[in-house]
């Protein structure tokens, strides 16, 4: 099993001459400091605030003055901007923005700790994974888009999961692939009880509320035989107490079915579940 354990790789982030990991040197290490840069800095240009522009890797101080690699000196410039400030210092390239220059230094300056709580709550996975007895190996976010780059496949959500891990093949079998598209939608609204203006409850708890063993969610199939509504339809049902079903197609919702023409073909788990696209055979 290949796990995402983490979507920045922090270490190597923090000090990319760090030694001893195989992946750390080369390509992949700009692909990890390059993420996390367009996260941090929301895809603009730190000095300009231009957005939907090629960035570059910008040294907030350069490197001709003792500047480093680390990601806390790093940030993302415009073209235009990056060959304005060259190797000035940013205090002189600013000094007509007093207010950019604060935001810079104080951003610059903003720990890591966003991605190490994300990064912490995966472990939570991976333990799960392992207690399997199963092989598990993990990778990052920025080795899962070295690997769909590298081998020139769109960005989709499961062409990422194919990607994952150093045990990617160096040719994907995908095309033709049909993925089956998982979507969390929850249960509901985890509210017990209305209150009323004054906060007191006003209607009482609510449950799981099943009608002829179908509750609102499933996934049923009715195939009606006769009436105005006569037809296969497949979709979420809505329950009522009467028996008389509403049916949610990807299309329409057919209102009144009777409960005698359904037939359960998934019971609710809080997932929607959907076929997605395939890719065409040049991919």
């Amino acid at each position: 099993m290949s796990l995402e354990l983490v979507r920045f790789d922090t270490q190597l982030m923090e000090n990319p001459e760090v030694k001893g990991v195989e992946y750390q040197q080369g390509t992949l290490a700009g692909y990890e400091v390059r993420e996390y840069l367009l996260e941090k800095w929301n895809h603009h240009c730190s000095y300009c605030g231009k957005t939907d522009v090629p960035l570059h890797v910008e040294h907030i101080r350069p490197r001709a003055h003792g500047g480093t690699n680390r990601v806390s000196n790093l940030c993302l410039a415009c073209e235009k901007c990056n060959t304005a400030k060259g190797t000035k210092d940013i205090a002189a390239f600013l000094k007509k923005k007093p207010d950019v220059l604060q935001r810079i230094q104080a951003q610059a300056k903003a720990p890591l700790k966003d991605a190490a709580a994300a990064n912490a709550s995966r472990w939570a996975l991976f333990d799960r994974l392992k207690a399997t007895g199963l092989p598990v190996e993990v990778g990052s976010g920025g080795l899962t888009k070295f690997n769909r780059t590298s081998r020139e496949l769109p960005k989709t959500h499961w062409l990422d999961a194919t990607c994952v891990g150093k045990s990617t093949p160096e040719k994907l079998l995908v095309q033709q692939v049909v993925p089956l598209l998982i979507t969390a939608t929850g249960h509901g609204n985890r509210q017990m009880c209305l209150p009323d203006t004054y906060g007191f409850p006003r209607t009482s708890a609510k449950g799981a509320k099943k009608v002829k063993g179908f509750q609102t969610g499933d996934m049923v199939k009715a195939i009606v035989t006769r009436g105005k509504k006569k037809g296969t339809y497949v979709g979420r049902v809505a329950v009522r107490r009467t028996g008389s079903f509403n049916i949610k197609t990807r299309r329409e919702t057919i209102q009144g079915v009777s409960y005698h023409y359904c037939h359960m073909l998934h019971q609710s788990d809080g997932y929607s579940y959907i076929q997605g696209g395939v890719l065409p055979p040049h991919a």
